[in-house]
């Protein structure tokens, strides 16, 4: 062989090695574009709600303040200058405790003339009565006329009816001088003080006032679409602040019969029992009033809950892909996030909660297995 046609052959070469390259490139590259299809959607377990079968409470939430049932304002029944004050604000007091004292030294001097004017009148009723005992053996010996009678009887009837004028009159002087001494009509807590020895009073000036803790009451609005639902005597559960996870319980006891002008809401009165004194006056509660409690249902966050065209669904897993479910929605509880479903769901399924945008029903789908938690150093 020549020394010409060795380039000619080493070129030949050359370009048969990159033919044979690209066409292997070539053949790579077809089963990649075979692989290429729908993309698997991928839910971790924070994504996913698991249908429970519940019974979920109907309720409505309320706020109010508390304040107590019995509670009476103590105001003097005379007038004087205040003696002693026997009670302070936040003391316990029993029915008939002496709370204040007003001086009795007018009142004492009033009581003492009318039993003075009692006497008398006692002695003119002993004399007419025997001016008239005469006067009757007198009329019948005929020594003194009926006119001379009559008048006697006269005399001893307006004697009779002087003493018991000033009998009257000994009491209420008396019940005078029993009320200046300032008593509590009620048992209960001082809540307020508005007297201090030395300081003169009128007739019902108030002094203090009293609260029975015992039984307390909210008034809280409810709104006038609820209330074909609401009956005397439901369940209402609340919660105070400054106690924690404490929940108290109430009862409906009265239901305003109008709304109120503004918020044409209608106002329920709940009744709590306070046996242990923990509630105060003043208090902000704020719970549920339990309307019903229906039969157990299917249960899902409402965040799983989507709607289209008037038309409740919700998008399920099934068989490794996506599944749309139409479902009919019965009762919703905001504040636990969750609704009750009426139909087209059952226990167990898996539905998706998040907010996930792009689903299509029939798309692959696969729930990622929880990730482990990692164990703590020794």
């Amino acid at each position: 062989m020549s020394l010409r046609k060795k380039p000619l052959i080493v070129s030949i070469v050359v370009v048969a090695i990159i033919a044979s390259l690209v066409g292997l490139r070539a053949t790579q590259a077809k089963p990649e574009q075979k692989k290429d299809g729908p993309v698997t959607l991928e839910f971790t377990p924070a994504d996913i709600a698991v249908v429970e079968v519940r019974s979920l409470v109907r309720a409505i939430p309320f706020s109010g303040s508390l304040s107590p049932v019995v509670q009476t304002a103590v105001k003097s029944k005379v007038p004087g200058e205040v003696t002693r004050v026997l009670a302070r604000e936040g003391e316990a007091v029993k029915e008939g405790q002496l709370l204040a004292q007003i001086d009795v030294t007018d009142l004492q001097s009033r009581v003492d003339a009318q039993v003075a004017a009692l006497e008398e009148a006692k002695a003119r009723l002993n004399i007419a009565e025997k001016n008239r005992a005469n006067s009757q053996q007198l009329l019948r010996q005929k020594f003194i006329s009926q006119n001379a009678y009559d008048t006697n009887e006269s005399t001893f009837e307006a004697s009779a009816a002087s003493m018991r004028s000033q009998e009257a009159q000994l009491r209420i002087a008396r019940k005078a001088l029993d009320d200046a001494q300032v008593r509590a009509p009620i048992a209960g807590i001082v809540a307020a003080k508005t007297v201090n020895a030395g300081e003169k009073v009128g007739v019902d000036q108030p002094l203090f006032t009293l609260v029975d803790l015992a039984r307390m009451e909210i008034e809280a609005p409810a709104p006038a679409s609820e209330i074909p639902s609401v009956k005397t005597g439901q369940a209402a559960t609340f919660r105070v602040d400054g106690f924690g996870e404490r929940s108290f319980e109430g009862r409906i006891e009265r239901i305003n019969p109008t709304a109120q002008p503004g918020s044409r809401s209608i106002v329920l009165y709940i009744s709590v029992a306070n046996r242990d004194g923990a509630l105060r006056g003043g208090m902000f509660a704020k719970g549920n009033i339990v309307l019903d409690r229906p039969q157990p249902a299917a249960v899902v966050p409402v965040t799983a809950i989507r709607e289209e065209s008037g038309q409740a669904f919700v998008y399920t897993i099934e068989n490794d892909k996506i599944a749309r479910r139409p479902v009919k929605v019965g009762t919703v509880q905001q504040a636990e996030g969750v609704a009750e479903i009426v139909s087209g769901l059952e226990r167990g399924m898996n539905v998706v909660a998040a907010r996930v945008s792009g689903l299509k029903a029939g798309a692959p789908a696969r729930l990622k297995p929880a990730e482990p938690t990692p164990a703590k150093a020794g």
